[in-house]
């Protein structure tokens, strides 16, 4: 037999061995049980699995560094323990078996003990898997880092079991060991030390390490950190159990060749952790959708940079100990940002606080200023004014980012605080799209469309023109020569008149755009056209007329270039209702201030009220949240605006909520769209969706306790808050990595399918059991028991609250005169306004020039959804739950309309590819299937390991100890 043939062998059978009288004592039962049953109950009670409502399994691995240090500690304190006290240890220095084959085989099996405890616990995570969208990737490496983990304390405890022959004192000092290791590197060390120091200490600390495994991120670094722990400690296992053979206490060249080889080894492996912390990240990103690794879409703006870009990070040594944690991997993910950029970015970190000059010009050129913290112990409260900022620079443009920016906080209790970073890259992508964006829009225009675009103006000859189109027709002509010298040859400009040869060009912009003539008011014989458009590709814009001035004219041009433009951000007009007067006193209504600051934060929010009877030019996009009372003038706005192609994103229903006097109650409005959206195929039921399916409402119920009344928040099931996640489209960009969604109080929506030039894509849609209710009643009804009791009524199906209408729709007003155009209701009044229209001094003029388009583009698209109030800033915290933590994923469900109607695909991969949102069903569905599974899945699993122990027990058993190692 080989030499190496032998060392796998004899180890390989000293690892049987032990495994055998491990599993022949209650050691190994002990070891598994108390493993098995920690873990379980850290897991669910410890941490509120239910509860969290996220599908993962990080919880069962957060308390595993300080479980394993006992654990592993008690497993290994009488190996060698033992043998010295039961005088078997001289035996085995007296074998010819090399001492590092003993030392390898007791590793191996406490190893083997551990794998067979993890591996128990496998059908957890199996379980959560089908009640979520479980990312398999942090459950497979946090799985590798208990075993590396294991494997360090391990050798520790075989390390320290070599020097004693006493059990308690080799538990209590390998606990000491492993202890230090873990808290060396935890934050209740490294709070009291700025962040070099703090570091420094993470890298050396097992716990710290550990997490980042946990998360997702298996780095080659802290692999070989745990690697050379364990190499380590066996080394100096197999010195300690030499070191016994030695019969003479002079030191012998034998003994220095070992102490030598042991001590150098040991240096080598601890040094090159060092070597290795100096080389670029070497690492996997497990987590699904590579959630800590930089995005395409990140590098794609990365690559539009012309010139550097400075990223600089302001943090205090000193800081909130929660923040603290924070700072290495926002450093980490601004070192990628500086790698992926390819010398386009430069990433700088420094302490104001050490550097006056900088903290002066941080203050003053970037409005960066110190943010106080109270941080508090047993001993005393003090404030803490430190930093925790991102500048990202471009040129003369910057952004900066704070911690409220970067950071999100869940609160369980007052005392069980947890801050996280929220989505690092997605943030720190926008700030460098807004910086970008800016630089941009201040140079040419014209630098940033990719494609040549053609102005096609179709107007009617001078003479059939009012005297004031006649003089802004000189003014188009004029501004559009300047822009065109300046367009680099990708501005092609025409003017036509379609009222020549026949009219076939005014019967083909009718067919094509619907453009109709024009007129001054409705009694006017003079009728002519005025349409001014930018076409590119596909995509055909028109420039709205104003008041017919330079500056007007101006600024919805370059809004319409901005159109074919990249690197911009796009307008959102956003119509939301006003106060509404009730006795003399204006009511507040819904408040969308979460909505608007979200959208604020990547797009320009235009506060539009249509009461003009036009949307302004510079809108890309028009949404509607909760309209009411909608006249003629106002729908014709929201008509038009989507005949010349735009994007309406309606959210309204039948039903309003209202909240007064710490009640709810239910009441119709007219919003003014129904009958429009009927006319474009589009219908909503006076009713209410209500699903078995759904998320719970908090609401105070008092108990008695002891003769004291005590009021609590308790979730019950309340069918109107309809939970969503099959219903999602998983083939549209909107709701498809959408993980859950909760419509409240919504209504179902209608298709008529007749409607041939128009396409639907349904988007939202409840389960099949539920069913819809008028009554108006929808206060949660709570019986004795506290428990709410709802009955389907009626039909259930799958009911239909969020979908896309696309295609060539035909104008509500086709045949109907416009409602800008003033209906004189006398002869006098008739020839007033004539005269009016025939002076000469366009200053003194004020008339309305207009006509109905009358059918879109097929680029047009009506995306409505069924609920007047699931955005709204009340209704948020409803569906955040006993939190009161406001609900993102509605207000994500716009963002992403939005991103989609613009073809802005890049921030939404970014926002997706860091979406760490995996929710749970409704957890009174999901405890129910995890106990009937789970607890069978692992009752399997155990029966069927204790068989397979058993039987190898059974084989062995009769081996004497001493015989079994001569063999």
């Amino acid at each position: 037999m080989q030499p190496d043939q032998s060392a796998q062998f004899n180890t390989l059978r000293i690892a049987q061995k032990e495994i055998a009288l491990f599993f022949s004592s209650p050691i190994a039962y002990l070891f598994i049980g108390a493993f098995v049953a920690i873990t379980l109950f850290i897991f669910f009670w410890g941490e509120a699995f239910f509860s969290r409502n996220i599908a993962d399994v990080r919880p069962m691995f957060e308390w595993m560094p300080l479980l394993l240090i006992f654990l592993c500690s008690t497993l290994t304190m009488k190996l060698w323990s033992e043998e010295r006290r039961s005088g078997t240890i001289e035996y085995v220095h007296t074998l010819s078996v090399p001492l590092w084959h003993f030392v390898i085989g007791k590793f191996l099996s406490c190893l083997f003990l551990l794998a067979i405890a993890l591996l128990i616990t496998v059908p957890l995570p199996i379980t959560v898997s089908f009640l979520g969208d479980l990312d398999w990737g942090p459950v497979v490496s946090g799985y590798l880092a208990v075993l590396l983990l294991g494997s360090a304390y391990i050798a520790i405890g075989l390390a320290v079991s070599a020097r004693s022959d006493n059990q308690i004192v080799s538990l209590i000092t390998a606990c000491f060991i492993c202890g230090l290791f873990y808290f060396i590197g935890s934050a209740a060390i490294t709070g009291f030390l700025d962040h070099q120091s703090a570091e420094f200490l993470r890298q050396l600390g097992t716990g710290s390490r550990f997490e980042d495994i946990t998360r997702g991120v298996i780095d080659l670094r802290d692999l070989y950190y745990y690697v050379s722990l364990t190499f380590v400690f066996l080394a100096l296992n197999t010195y300690f159990l030499e070191k016994e053979r030695w019969v003479t206490q002079q030191k012998t060249q034998h003994h220095k060749n070992w102490q030598f080889i042991t001590s150098l080894l040991a240096i080598n492996l601890l040094a090159a952790n060092l070597w290795l912390s100096q080389l670029p990240q070497l690492r996997w990103d497990t987590t699904a959708g590579k959630q800590y690794s930089i995005s395409e879409a990140t590098e794609s703006y990365l690559t539009q940079l012309q010139e550097p870009m400075l990223i600089r990070g302001y943090f205090s040594e000193k800081t909130h100990p929660l923040l603290a944690p924070l700072v290495p991997q926002i450093k980490d993910l601004l070192q990628e940002y500086e790698v992926a950029a390819k010398g386009r970015v430069r990433v700088e970190f420094i302490d104001p606080q050490k550097n006056p000059e900088l903290e002066e010009e941080a203050n003053t050129s970037f409005g960066i200023k110190p943010m106080p913290f109270q941080v508090a112990d047993r001993y005393q409260a003090s404030i803490v004014s430190s930093y925790f900022n991102v500048l990202v620079q471009y040129g003369d443009e910057h952004e900066v980012l704070g911690f409220r920016d970067l950071i999100e906080v869940s609160a369980r209790a007052e005392s069980d605080v947890e801050v996280l970073l929220r989505n690092p890259e997605h943030d720190i992508t926008r700030a460098i799209k807004t910086v970008l964006q800016n630089y941009q829009s201040a140079g040419n225009l014209f630098d940033t469309v990719k494609q040549n675009i053609t102005f096609t103006g179709y107007i009617s000859a001078n003479d059939k023109l009012p005297e004031q189109l006649i003089e802004f027709k000189k003014t188009v002509k004029q501004q559009l020569e300047n822009i065109q010298l300046k367009s680099n040859n990708k501005l092609t400009v025409n003017f036509v008149e379609p009222e020549k040869n026949g009219g076939s060009l005014a019967k083909q912009i009718a067919d094509d755009y619907g453009f109709q003539p024009m007129s001054t008011s409705i009694f006017s014989n003079q009728s002519f056209y005025f349409y001014l458009t930018l076409v590119g590709g596909e995509q055909m814009v028109q420039i709205p007329l104003d008041d017919f001035s330079e500056a007007s004219f101006d600024r919805n041009l370059d809004a319409a270039i901005k159109r074919f433009a990249s690197g911009f951000n796009k307008n959102v007009a956003l119509v939301t209702p006003n106060a509404e007067p009730y006795n003399g006193y204006a009511m507040p209504s819904a408040k969308y201030s979460q909505l608007e600051r979200m959208l604020g934060a990547e797009f320009n929010v235009l506060k539009e009220d249509l009461s003009d009877g036009s949307v302004s030019g510079e809108a890309d996009i028009l949404m509607l949240m909760s309209p009411k009372s909608l006249d003629q003038k106002q729908l014709f706005a929201v008509d038009q605006f989507l005949m010349k192609g735009g994007t309406v994103i309606a959210a309204t229903s039948p039903y309003s909520v209202n909240f007064s006097g710490g009640s709810l109650s239910m009441s119709p409005v007219e919003s003014g769209l129904s009958q429009w959206l009927s006319h474009h195929g589009l219908s909503i039921e006076n009713s209410l969706v209500m699903d078995p399916s759904n998320a719970s409402f908090p609401i105070p119920v008092t108990r008695n306790v002891g003769g004291f009344q005590l009021q609590e928040m308790r979730m019950l099931d309340y069918p109107y808050f309809a939970d969503i996640r099959a219903g999602l489209n998983k083939d549209n960009l909107i709701t498809s990595e959408l993980p859950q969604l909760t419509m409240a109080w919504s209504s179902p929506i209608n298709i008529d399918d007749k409607k041939s030039n128009v396409s639907f894509t349904p988007l939202v849609s409840s389960s099949a059991e539920a069913w819809t209710s008028s009554s108006l009643n929808i206060m949660p009804t709570v019986n004795q028991l506290g428990e709410t009791n709802y009955s389907a009524e009626g039909d259930t199906k799958e009911q239909l609250m969020g979908v896309i209408a696309q295609g060539k729709f035909t104008s509500y007003f086709a045949d109907k005169e416009s409602p800008l155009l003033v209906e004189n209701k006398t002869a006098e009044n008739k020839n007033t306004a004539e005269e009016s229209s025939a002076s000469s001094n366009p200053e003194e003029n004020s008339f309305d020039v207009t006509s109905v388009i009358n059918h879109a583009p097929e680029s047009a698209r009506i995306i409505l959804f069924s609920s007047n109030d699931f955005v709204q800033d009340q209704v948020l915290q409803f569906t955040g739950g006993v939190s009161q933590t406001d609900y993102l994923n509605s207000l994500q469900l716009l963002v992403n309309t939005i991103d989609w109607s613009l073809e802005d695909r890049a921030l939404m991969s970014i926002r997706s590819h860091g979406n760490f949102n995996r929710t749970l069903p409704p957890m009174e569905h999901s405890e129910q299937l995890f106990w009937e599974y789970g607890n069978y899945i692992l009752a399997l699993v155990m029966l069927a390991g204790i068989a397979i122990l058993e039987r190898q027990h059974r084989k062995n058993k009769q081996r004497h100890y001493l015989t079994w190692l001569a063999q």
